[in-house]
């Protein structure tokens, strides 16, 4: 990785003293916030998962589709992330029409859903108060991100949801943000790896219309017809 990414003049992300692929723990200490919060929703909910979210799909995939945080009561409720709200709606029925999953979505971990060729991992695997990371909180959750990246030897293609999705990955990979804005549709070369930027698939961004789910397909049709 550190060779590619100097052929863009970008910096080396910093390597983890572990091996690629770790998580977080499920009693993550590092953000007192997103523990206490955490605490909290345990007492209130003990039914429900509330711990740092783990990626899923195919650790040899040539996709990553990069998101911002847990939702509270959809992955953070569920385990799996973006299961169980409207943002997994969009985003697995995506998946499933450009070949990147296969099965029947039904919200729930255990529908039998499988990521081909594809992993989702978050910038933060936490859940934040009004899904608002705060930026060390970001900073702090950035080592997993470098270690899920590292821990995809195939990884080509990145698909950032949302601009904090975005800064969180350019920041990893070492890229200077002047050189890759963010902006919906925009594609950004970083050594062995193409940047594909998409506005999140969150409901507000859909209802609001700043969305469209064909804006949200064209990403992904973009995609693959890079990788094919």
């Amino acid at each position: 990785m550190e060779h590619e990414l100097r052929k863009v003049g970008a910096r080396p992300a910093k390597r983890l003293p572990r091996p690629p692929g770790i998580e977080p723990d499920r009693d993550c200490p590092l953000c007192p916030r997103l523990v206490a919060f955490r605490t909290a929703n345990r007492a209130q909910n003990p039914q429900w998962f509330n711990a740092p979210v783990p990626a899923f799909g195919d650790q040899n995939g040539q996709l990553a589709v990069v998101g911002l945080a847990p939702g509270l009561q959809g992955a953070n409720r569920t385990g799996r992330p973006f299961t169980g709200d409207y943002a997994g709606d969009l985003l697995y029925a995506t998946l499933i029409e450009y070949g990147f999953a296969k099965g029947t979505y039904q919200a729930r971990p255990d529908d039998g859903l499988t990521l081909v060729d594809c992993r989702i991992v978050n910038g933060v695997h936490c859940v934040p108060p009004q899904n608002k990371p705060l930026p060390a909180e970001i900073a702090n959750c950035r080592p997993f991100l470098v270690s899920a990246i590292e821990g995809m030897p195939k990884l080509k293609a990145m698909v950032l949801l949302g601009r904090i999705a975005h800064d969180t990955t350019i920041k990893t990979l070492g890229i200077r943000a002047v050189t890759a804005p963010f902006g919906h549709g925009a594609v950004h070369e970083a050594g062995r790896f193409r940047l594909y930027d998409s506005y999140h698939c969150s409901r507000y961004n859909t209802n609001t219309g700043v969305l469209t789910p064909e804006m949200f397909r064209s990403v992904f049709a973009k995609v693959r017809a890079d990788l094919n």
